[in-house]
């Protein structure tokens, strides 16, 4: 008897030092967030007038990091806010919305900064594919929406300019 309760009370001991440790204050871990920064400004044009449709404030997204990033970790963006993707090259681009907290139409460019297709109303948080189906270069994300209430149209054209950081 005595061999047997020497083991339950080792057990039991061992048993209330792991509940004891394992009851810690549980931390809550905060989202990350983050803020837009202003770095250029892209004109949209109707194509067949060049009459401008609407000017956005732009994030610009060059570097990898800042591809694969995108509008992650956003909670929302002004009507006037929009982040362009520039690449080296043109070809067929394939986005989602991984940890995109906002819907977003995406508007693919060609190399001669003309709509050549749309994925519009991408749903937050969504993994499915979002791809151009045809060759682009330059990617726009807006708030959903933003393309039918503007009107645009494949051929519509735009144009951007970057502000140069002092060094």
């Amino acid at each position: 008897m005595i061999k047997f309760i020497k083991p339950t009370i080792l057990f039991l001991s061992c048993l209330i030092a792991i509940s004891i440790t394992s009851c810690k204050e549980e931390k809550t871990i905060e989202p990350v967030k983050v803020d837009f920064k202003k770095e250029g400004e892209l004109t949209i044009f109707k194509g067949t007038t060049d009459t401008i449709v609407k000017i956005f404030n732009i994030e610009i997204a060059k570097t990898e990091y800042e591809i694969q990033t995108g509008l992650m970790y956003r909670d929302s963006m002004k009507d006037n806010q929009g982040m362009l993707f520039v690449f080296n090259d043109v070809r067929e681009r394939s986005f989602y919305m991984k940890n995109t907290r906002i819907p977003l139409d995406l508007i693919f460019f060609d190399h001669n900064k003309r709509i050549v297709s749309f994925q519009e109303n991408a749903k937050a948080m969504d993994e499915t594919s979002l791809p151009s189906n045809t060759p682009a270069q330059f990617v726009l994300e807006l708030n959903a929406g933003t393309a039918q209430e503007l009107l645009l149209d494949v051929g519509d054209k735009m144009d951007y300019f970057e502000y140069k950081l002092e060094q």
